[in-house]
């Protein structure tokens, strides 16, 4: 039986670890051919390897840039843009000293680049073969944080609320030449950003926290729904705290 993006192209965005790599393999699992995206070559390439073993048949391409460089995002994206299907943008960060005591102007002005020019930088890449096409999905991944103000970090939740606000801003603009936009606003998540709080978060609290493959659940549900359906935001937190 066909999956869910069986003959669509995702580039998934972040895809090294964490809820990109989960995202990644779940949507080669169900047919997806895949573009992977991130700075660490490496890493991708460990990914990749997983996909062939899932569908040899479909060897997923390795994309190594930084999202942050318009210029090398759009150059290194050039060959692929105008047959994107889809798009889920992963990428994100956070710093250890991130009281708002604590930040400084380049402290700042690196989480903006990281967090909200690279989702600016690949939604831009993306939007002018999508409209050609008149049809394209972008899931852009930001966090509860956009919504609920928490002690993640002033420059985190700046930042992911302009995720939030560019999907949703874009989607009112787009939406009449076919395309969808939604956001997922994930709660804690037991990824590799949790390392960089600046207390150790304990491992039954990990235990029950989101898992990257729950977040990659939601973004197959979103990728599986017809053209005609549009989830504009999906907020998904561990049911126990």
């Amino acid at each position: 039986m066909a999956g869910v993006v069986s003959g669509r192209t995702i580039l998934v965005a972040g895809a090294s670890s964490g809820m990109g790599r989960a995202t990644a393999l779940a949507a080669a699992a169900e047919g997806g051919s895949l573009l992977l995206l991130g700075r660490d070559q490496a890493k991708l390439k460990a990914v990749a390897a997983e996909i062939r073993g899932i569908a040899p048949d479909r060897p997923a391409v390795v994309i190594a840039v930084d999202a942050a460089d318009a210029a090398g995002l759009e150059a290194a994206l050039a060959p692929h843009a105008g047959a994107i299907d889809i798009v889920v943008n992963s990428i994100g960060t956070n710093i250890v000293k991130r009281a708002f005591g604590e930040l400084t102007a380049e402290s700042w002005a690196g989480m903006v680049d990281a967090n909200l020019n690279a989702a600016f930088n690949l939604t831009r890449a993306v939007v002018p073969g999508m409209r050609g096409r008149g049809q394209g999905l972008i899931i852009h991944i930001a966090s509860v944080a956009a919504r609920r103000p928490d002690r993640s970090g002033a420059a985190y939740q700046a930042t992911k609320a302009g995720v939030m606000a560019l999907s949703h801003a874009v989607m009112e603009e787009e939406r009449e030449h076919g395309l969808r936009l939604t956001v997922i606003l994930p709660g804690m998540t037991d990824t590799p950003l949790l390392d960089k709080r600046p207390v150790p978060v304990p491992a039954e609290a990990r235990q029950k926290a989101l898992q990257p493959e729950d977040v990659a659940a939601a973004c197959l549900f979103v990728m599986a729904l017809p053209p005609r359906a549009h989830v504009a935001e999906i907020m998904l937190q561990p049911s126990r705290s």
